[in-house]
């Protein structure tokens, strides 16, 4: 068995009925150009909420998420490897949009809105031990920290420490974001070594990435 695929461990009745109506959710059918394929995993009993943009076009095609050098980055960051990051029993993967949205200029476009307008609100109420929400990019930012979002990413990413120990913003870890890193060094050296410190917190054992 692939250690990347989802995997159904949750007995809560209530979350995987809602799963399985995500998943066959096609409300924004008409707005998306490759078909809906709703990405992401989750169980009762989860700690970690890994809540991104969007899936990309590789994703989509694999039904796997973070299946991409994306997903390969941000492993190497949180310190964990893909069998802990692809157990829904210890992580929950719940992007803003569960479905890929196409394509905007040089890049995806935004996720689109009717997911975390008709699903977030039923599902993150049925993950009651997550202890920290990683939030990568400003979609999911700003739709968790709301009016306490301080501005745009990268004011977010210099005020990361007052959002601990319940939220931790992460800028977005795909290629296209080297630029951004080089020019704020301070990520790498005081971020990611706490952020790997809290994933051992929350996950409570050592881990390492892979």
């Amino acid at each position: 068995m692939d250690p990347r695929a989802p995997r159904a461990t949750t007995t809560d009745a209530a979350l995987e009925d809602l799963l399985v109506d995500i998943r066959a959710c096609r409300i924004c059918e008409a707005h998306l150009p490759l078909g809906p394929r709703p990405v992401l995993t989750a169980a009762r009993s989860a700690r970690l909420l890994i809540a991104g943009q969007a899936p990309g076009r590789k994703v989509h095609m694999s039904g796997v998420p973070w299946d991409d050098a994306s997903g390969a980055r941000l492993r190497d960051w949180l310190g964990i490897d893909s069998e802990t990051f692809y157990d829904p029993s210890q992580v929950a993967i719940v992007p803003i949009g569960f479905c890929y949205p196409g394509k905007a200029g040089s890049g995806d476009a935004p996720p689109r809105p009717e997911c975390r307008a008709t699903w977030h609100p039923r599902l993150l109420p049925l993950l009651p031990q997550i202890r920290l929400n990683i939030l990568i990019g400003q979609y999911a930012q700003a739709y968790f920290l709301g009016p306490s979002r301080p501005g745009n990413l990268t004011a977010t990413m210099r005020q990361w420490r007052d959002f601990l120990p319940r939220y931790l913003p992460l800028p977005h870890p795909s290629p296209r974001n080297v630029a951004w890193f080089k020019a704020n060094p301070w990520f790498e050296g005081e971020v990611l070594p706490e952020l790997r410190d809290e994933v051992r917190r929350v996950l409570g054992s050592p881990t390492s990435a892979a």
